[in-house]
């Protein structure tokens, strides 16, 4: 009898029924939230909605769960502890009760595929009573992802992002953890400049709602521009670590085309730097862009069909074009994911496209010259750890008739011995930008002595030439 109840009614129809049955009693919904998706290629990637709520139930689960698991961040040198899995975890939002379940599945199939199957599949289960279905699906899961992801904002450590040659956009950036030193208050420059540049940083920072208010995507732009040596990626790293910000170093050159890029694009998180270095030299950019194609003509046409076959296979140099980067920085992909800021730095300001450091893509000109005495206060607090000295006045003096980087100026500041002197190093950097004067005047002395020798020439060539018209005139008299 049971064989043949089993047969004419199936073990799913009688779970169906009781699930049913149960749900009318008390009615309930349940979302679950898994730890990886599938990605382009069907490979599995990381659910950033998981990681937010493993991130927040850290705060409710650890005073109610049982059993916990602890990671360990080296950075702070503490434990981070969360539900360990078949744990359950109560939270209360606006008088709605709701219930957290962490489970494990662990498939007992094997597989064969070409991407790396998961055989456990990690989840939390979200469970609450259905007729609060639209206040915890509007309101209480906002409030769950934003908070999760201020918590992981807080603990986890800035990366350093590259691109790598990529055909398709699909894994294009490898990360490192970024651990430069650089700061604002270790960065040579005018104390007052500093001073705008970080509170402009906090408005921004803090500028959501503005930016929502006013119909504009959440970024800003930055120009830092100047000779070498002048602290360009210094002030970078000081505003990454000013922020907590992640940043993007991005190549253009390895980059196929503008469709790579818009995709790499997507794949940035919020609050990230985006950096172009020596953006002038990259790419093309300049507004005079070459005809690479030539003139026409006839083509081999076996070479052209090999030319044509390494464009295919994304060999050759980057297709990325102006009208792509401009689009990157403000067109309407550039409005999917908010705060960011994209950062340009060149030494030839001038060579670079209009188009491209208006404001609106470039909001803020930074320009980042030579030393001056004000920004060498700052190194000589840096490196030698005093803040006046006698030989502080000849410096100014010096620093005022020459041009001296502050990345030269460092260097001659730095102690090259084990326990060396700080007057030592002022002498150091005074016979330096002493040197650095000779050599100036040295330079001007000959171009105004070429100078001369080109004038002298030019007037040599008009004589030359009025005399030659003198004598053809009295030829020609002499012949009529």
């Amino acid at each position: 009898m049971w064989g043949t109840f089993k047969q004419f009614l199936p073990r799913t129809c009688i779970d169906s029924f009781w699930n049913k049955l149960i749900a009318y009693f008390k009615p309930e919904t349940s979302i679950t939230f898994y730890e990886k998706v599938s990605g382009r290629q069907g490979d599995y990637k990381r659910n950033e909605a998981y990681t937010a709520v493993e991130n927040y139930l850290t705060t409710i689960s650890t005073h109610q769960s049982k059993n916990l698991k602890a990671e360990f961040n080296k950075k702070k040198k503490s434990a981070k502890l969360s539900m360990d899995e078949n744990e359950e975890a109560w939270d209360e939002f606006d008088g709605i009760k709701v219930k957290w379940f962490s489970g494990k599945y662990v498939s007992q199939s094997r597989t064969i595929s070409y991407y790396p199957s998961d055989t456990e599949k990690r989840f939390y289960v979200l469970t609450f009573n259905t007729k609060y279905l639209k206040s915890v699906t509007e309101n209480y899961l906002d409030y769950v992802v934003s908070e999760g992801r201020a918590i992981q904002f807080k603990r986890k450590q800035k990366r350093l992002y590259t691109n790598s040659p990529s055909n398709d956009g699909d894994d294009a950036w490898s990360y490192v953890a970024f651990e430069h030193p650089g700061t604002f208050q270790t960065l040579a420059m005018d104390p007052k400049k500093k001073e705008e540049i970080m509170n402009d940083l906090i408005t921004f920072s803090k500028g959501k709602e503005y930016y929502a208010k006013i119909g504009k995507a959440w970024k800003r732009g930055y120009l830092l521009y100047g000779p070498p040596g002048t602290g360009k990626s210094t002030m970078i790293a000081a505003m990454a670590n000013f922020l907590g910000y992640d940043v993007y170093d991005v190549e253009l050159t390895s980059i196929k085309n503008n469709t790579v890029l818009r995709l790499m694009l997507g794949d940035i998180s919020s609050k990230a730097i985006i950096v172009f270095e020596d953006i002038d030299c990259s790419l093309d950019l300049t507004g005079q862009r070459k005809n690479k194609k030539g003139k026409g003509g006839y083509k081999n046409p076996i070479a052209k069909k090999l030319e044509e076959d390494e464009e295919d296979n994304g060999g050759g140099e980057s297709k990325v074009t102006l009208s792509g980067l401009l689009n990157f920085i403000d067109g309407l992909c550039a409005g999917c994911g908010g705060e960011r800021i994209i950062v340009f730095t060149t030494n030839h300001v001038e060579n670079l496209d209009p188009a491209l450091i208006r404001r609106g893509r470039m909001d803020k000109h930074i320009e980042l010259s030579y030393c001056k005495f004000e920004a060498f206060k700052v190194l000589a607090k840096n490196y030698l750890d005093i803040e006046s000295h006698p030989l502080f006045e000849k410096i100014s003096q010096l620093l005022e008739e020459v041009n001296m980087s502050p990345a030269d100026v460092a260097e001659n500041l730095m102690p090259k011995i084990e326990g060396g002197k700080a007057e030592t190093c002022l002498e150091s950097l005074i016979q330096a930008l002493e040197s650095l004067k000779e050599g100036e005047a040295q330079d001007k002395e000959n171009r105004k002595e070429e100078t001369e020798i080109s004038l002298c020439e030019s007037d040599a060539e008009e004589t030359k030439s009025e005399v030659n018209s003198d004598s053809s005139k009295e030829d020609d008299n002499c012949s009529s």
